[in-house]
């Protein structure tokens, strides 16, 4: 079966609850983020939640970065 569509592979596909039970909604810099809590209490941005295209510009919401 082929599938065409602009979704992502994981929205068609789901991967198991236990993945995301370290994601929170965190505000940083007046945007909410999808972040995951470290082990040493920092966290590191999962996806930016943003109807403003300029944020997703700017590299201070990109993922991966690490927020202490």
């Amino acid at each position: 079966m082929i599938l065409y569509t602009p979704m992502a592979h994981s929205d068609i596909f789901p991967v198991e609850m236990d993945s995301y039970s370290n994601l929170e909604s965190v505000s940083y810099k007046g945007r909410t983020v999808y972040a995951e809590r470290m082990p040493d209490g920092s966290y590191q941005i999962q996806q930016l939640l943003s109807s403003d295209p300029n944020d997703f510009l700017n590299a201070e919401f990109s993922p991966g970065r690490i927020l202490s």
